[in-house]
């Protein structure tokens, strides 16, 4: 039987190493080894080595009289401190108190208190080199007695307090959307929706909180606990106590995309009650909602501000671009969804004002060519983009100067006022006949901008206009995310997207309500700047038996407020006892 060579030694490839050695101290050492261990003659370990008889003999006299030689050739390597001086001079502290079951946190208070400073990362090391375990989760009661934050009242709106009392808050500004919501039936909408309510916290009172939460700009519900303790937040809502943030969190949960709708379009129509006016004219855009939870089931979309594709939530908007504010939104349309939602907005206005939008502007990727033949056959007009390929560029380079028309723009502030435009009639793959389509050069862009029409009548100075018009939606969706902090949600389940979004445009309407009934310089400026000018006040509130009497502090843009008339009347509050609000300034 032949011998197993399984698991003999084989000679590595690199034995030269060892045979030829490449370095100062590996060769003398190798050198030194052949003549004091293998005895070979020094005049050929001499040669083999590179070394001449004199210089090989120095070598030997000095590894014979030299310790410093000796050790040179091999070195231990250098270790660092065995000590731990951060932990050493606490530990029989620490463990007289863990006998006292102390948690770690108490250790590093009481040490702290005795001057001695020490992370929780090394008393928890120093515990367990000690062998002491975890200790078992404790009630507060059996806590070491510490400074601990102030609880504040269970949110019940049967225990709300009528009585008579003054007090101070920072959100005083958010008083002036009363007499705004007083010709709003928000308790309407919350019925007509049907949204889910209890006897401590009923549907209202829920939806007031929320609400309030957008309209100061407050980032995240979480973020509540900063004002659970402010009693303006809470005579805003009606009720005794802002709901803690896990209620506001969960809230949406129990709202279904159904209701959703329901709310928006019981707000649409008590909107137009109390004198808002709509439009027939619209501008469309999608806005992703990124997510940051590798785990959820979200499909990709492409996220403009991280220029990236990455999993989120697709929003669909619609903003009326004769009134400046935000009509419809629609959360979680998926990817196989995404074209046609242009048409289930056409449905779903038709359905809420009995008519079908006059004209609907939008970008290239919103829809397809099919889609837009049905537009066609509505009677809806639309103006948008095409996609500019290399043929098509070739083509539009390729025309001469004759084929070209220079028209000039009505803005005064514009820099590029007289591009030159080619009109031409296109017939496209999927769209049932003709669209005019109109070539834009010297606007502001390297490449030209090729606008698709159905309409047969306007001019291309009204065409060309109305559609850099449409940029203001990306305006819209920038306050939004801003100010309304549409992307900072506190979970990304679909629900809670989607009537985040209901509550931004309920925001929005009121702020831009607010924005034209300030009128002057204010009639179209943005939430953000509405709210840091002119409502972010600190104030005064005092419950009397019949009213509530709230005194804005000094600030310089209150005479903008005084103009408006929003302080002239006395508006009742039925949330709140049907006491009256009585707003008056320092």
């Amino acid at each position: 039987m032949p011998p197993s060579t399984v698991n003999q030694i084989i000679t590595p490839p690199d034995e030269k190493f060892f045979l030829v050695p490449q370095f100062p101290l590996q060769r003398q050492y190798e050198a030194l080894r052949a003549f004091l261990v293998e005895e070979e003659p020094s005049g050929d370990v001499a040669r083999r080595f590179g070394y001449s008889p004199a210089a090989f003999r120095v070598l030997c006299h000095q590894f014979h009289h030299d310790p410093q030689k000796r050790a040179s050739f091999f070195r231990q390597p250098q270790r660092g401190p065995q000590t731990t001086p951060a932990r050493d001079r606490v530990r029989d502290l620490a463990i007289a108190m863990r006998k006292r079951n102390l948690s770690v946190y108490d250790i590093q208070r009481e040490l702290a208190t005795a001057g001695l400073t020490i992370s929780i990362n090394s008393l928890t090391v120093l515990l367990r080199e000690e062998g002491f375990s975890r200790l078992p989760r404790r009630a507060d009661d059996e806590r070491l007695p510490t400074v601990k934050p102030e609880i504040a009242e269970v949110a019940d709106v049967r225990h709300l307090d009528l009585s008579p009392r003054s007090f101070r808050t920072p959100v005083a500004g958010l008083f002036l959307f009363v007499p705004l919501l007083d010709r709003i039936d928000l308790h309407s909408v919350v019925t007509a929706a049907r949204l889910p309510g209890s006897k401590m916290i009923p549907a209202a009172q829920a939806v007031r909180s929320l609400l309030a939460m957008k309209l100061i700009g407050t980032e995240r519900k979480s973020h509540v606990m900063d004002l659970v303790m402010d009693q303006a937040i809470a005579l805003f809502a009606g009720i005794n106590v802002v709901p803690k943030r896990s209620y506001l969190a969960a809230y949406s949960s129990r709202i279904d995309h159904k209701a959703c709708l329901r709310v928006m379009e019981a707000w649409l129509e008590q909107v137009e009650q109390a004198g808002s006016p709509r439009g027939s004219s619209f501008d469309l855009d999608f806005h992703s909602v990124p997510a940051n939870s590798a785990q959820e089931p979200l499909e990709k979309h492409y996220v403009s501000s991280r220029s990236r594709s990455q999993k989120g939530i697709l929003v669909f908007l619609a903003r009326d671009a004769e009134q400046g504010v935000l009509r419809y939104a629609n959360a979680g349309v998926t990817k196989g969804e995404q074209s046609d939602e242009i048409l289930q907005f056409v449905r779903f206005w038709k359905k809420h004002t009995g008519k079908l939008p006059a004209e609907l502007v939008f970008d290239s990727q919103l829809t397809t060519y099919k889609k837009l033949s049905e537009l066609n056959r509505e009677g809806i007009f639309f103006v948008t983009l095409r996609r500019r390929s290399r043929k098509m560029l070739q083509q539009i380079y390729s025309q001469p100067d004759s084929a070209w028309r220079r028209i000039s723009l009505p803005a005064l502030t514009r820099i590029y006022r007289n591009p030159k435009v080619l009109e031409e009639r296109v017939t496209l793959s999927g769209y049932q006949g003709e669209l005019r389509q109109l070539t834009v050069m010297e606007l502001g862009h390297e490449e030209p901008t090729i606008l698709l029409t159905n309409h047969r009548k306007r001019g291309p100075v009204e065409l060309v206009t109305r559609y850099a018009q449409r940029m203001l939606i990306e305006n819209g969706i920038a306050e939004a995310v801003q100010f309304f902090h549409i992307d900072a949600l506190s979970s990304m389940v679909g629900m809670k997207v989607d009537f985040d979004m209901q509550l931004t445009l309920m925001a929005s309407s009121l702020y831009r309500t607010m924005a034209q009934r300030i009128g002057r310089e204010y009639s179209h400026s943005q939430a953000k700047t509405v709210f840091r000018n002119l409502l972010n006040l600190s104030g005064k509130v005092e419950i009397t038996a019949a009213s509530v009497v709230v005194t804005l502090d000094k600030r310089a843009h209150n005479p903008y407020l005084v103009a408006s008339g929003l302080t002239d009347q006395r508006t009742l509050m039925p949330w709140f006892g049907n006491k009256k609000l009585i707003i008056q300034f320092a």
